[in-house]
């Protein structure tokens, strides 16, 4: 697992922290939470809710890969330890040592942030909220053999022979194509 942040411009000049988690295995994208404000106390406490969620899906998580932000604190780091994860610092101004989580930020704002404007934490929650889903479920990647990180209900069936036709579904307003076959 990989985690860093995410910093977004809203259009009334307010900066947004992101925080997300990646699994590496398969490219998952968890949001931990967005803020303006992020403090020790509040990033620990979005990475406790994630390691409840993770224990749910009966995920373990043996690596933790993360920058030397100050925002990342003991608490945080000890959080990881109990469930047993090696916490993993990357080297001071080495954006490849995180490469996976550098590659996502550079997608998703590519892919959706740039072409929105974005007008305060709750669109942003929002938007990111759609595009995660989409990126997890149906989103191609090369490192998975073009298959998405979450099998969707459709993708996992067989599709039947006669089936022919596509249909085009838009995601977040028409950025994003989704294309099925027609049942």
């Amino acid at each position: 697992m990989a985690c860093d942040f995410l910093t977004v411009d809203t259009v009334f000049l307010q900066r947004l922290y992101v925080l997300f988690f990646i699994q590496l295995h398969n490219r998952r994208v968890h949001l931990a939470g967005v803020t303006a404000n992020p403090t020790g106390a509040w990033v620990a406490q979005q990475a406790r809710n994630l390691a409840v969620a993770l224990a749910e899906e009966t995920t373990t998580v043996r690596f933790l890969i993360r920058d030397r932000d100050s925002k990342f604190t003991r608490a945080f780091d000890d959080l990881w330890r109990a469930v047993g994860a090696e916490v993993i610092r990357t080297p001071i101004q080495a954006p490849n040592a995180n490469a996976v989580a550098e590659r996502w930020v550079g997608t998703v704002r590519r892919e959706c942030l740039d072409h929105l404007l974005i007008t305060g934490r709750r669109h942003l929650l929002r938007v990111l909220h759609g595009y995660v889903q989409h990126y997890n479920r149906h989103r191609p990647h090369r490192s998975l053999d073009l298959s998405a990180p979450e099998q969707s209900e459709r993708q996992g069936m067989a599709e039947p022979p006669a089936a022919k036709q596509i249909h085009r579904r838009d995601v977040l307003g028409g950025l994003i194509h989704k294309y099925e076959r027609a049942a």
